[in-house]
C-alpha cells in the first residue's frame, strides 16, 4: 500500500490571490457627495411627486367608480 502525497495546503498565489496581498480599492472622493445629492433628489423631488401621483390616482379611481356605479350610500327609496 502506498500513501498518496498530501496536497500543498497553500493555494497558488497567482490563481487565488489572498485579500492580504491584493491592493484594497481606493476610496472614491466624490462618493459621499453623490450619495447626499441622490438622497436630496429622492427626498425633495421624487417622493413628493410619487406621493401626489398615488393619492391623485386613488382619487381618480374613486371618482370614476362613482360615475359608473353611482354615489355611495343606501339605494334610493
Amino acid at each position: 500500500m502506498s500513501r498518496r502525497p498530501s496536497p500543498d495546503p497553500s493555494p497558488d498565489p497567482v490563481r487565488f490571490p489572498s485579500s492580504a496581498t491584493a491592493n484594497p480599492p481606493l476610496p472614491d472622493p466624490g462618493a459621499k457627495r453623490r450619495e447626499i445629492a441622490m438622497f436630496l433628489i429622492l427626498a425633495v423631488v421624487i417622493w413628493p411627486i410619487l406621493s401626489v401621483a398615488v393619492v391623485g390616482g386613488y382619487g381618480f379611481l374613486v371618482w370614476m367608480s362613482q360615475i359608473i356605479m353611482g354615489p355611495p350610500g343606501p339605494p334610493p327609496v
